[in-house]
């Protein structure tokens, strides 16, 4: 029963639309190159692979896995890409979850377990987190596109530990 799976979220790298801007603008500006170029030009050819290039790593990136969130019976556990720790929060010290929106005008980068201003962030896309606090007074903000089922699962395993 421990082991059942209530709520499983996974969040690919490549959907962040900052980074995915930032890969299309270079693209972009490559193609542009590539085409205003003299038609006698070596580094011609150098523009167009490099466009090319930023788009395949574009359209890879949407397959690689940033975060993966599971909730089980008492615990979170955000599992990050490559060599990022596991994070494992146990659902029995958090007094508190509700579900916040990201401010609109401000410019998101993906992020894993970044400390910053006593909020531990977990972030990939969107515009929507839910915000848990625990005993202590830490704060955990966790990005997710399904961020009101998340926080209701979340509830619901603080009144059942709290029981």
């Amino acid at each position: 029963m421990s082991d059942e799976i209530l709520f499983e979220e996974k969040q690919y790298l490549g959907t962040n639309k900052m980074h995915l801007l930032i890969r299309l603008v270079i693209a972009m500006g490559c193609f542009s190159l590539y085409h205003f170029s003299a038609a006698d030009d070596e580094t011609k050819e150098l523009f167009f692979i490099l466009g090319t290039t930023a788009l395949a790593i574009s359209v890879l990136l949407v397959f690689v896995l940033h975060i993966s969130t599971v909730v089980s019976a008492g615990s979170l556990v955000l599992d990050g890409f490559w060599m990022a720790r596991r994070v494992k929060i146990d659902l029995g010290s958090i007094i508190s979850a509700e579900t916040t929106i990201y401010p609109r005008f401000t410019l998101h980068r993906a992020v894993y377990n970044l400390h910053s201003k006593g909020i531990i962030k977990f972030f990939t896309k969107g515009s929507q987190a839910v915000l848990l606090t625990d005993r202590d007074g830490l704060k955990y903000c966790i990005g997710s596109q399904k961020a009101k089922e998340l926080c209701a699962v979340i509830q619901k395993q603080i009144q059942t530990v709290k029981v």
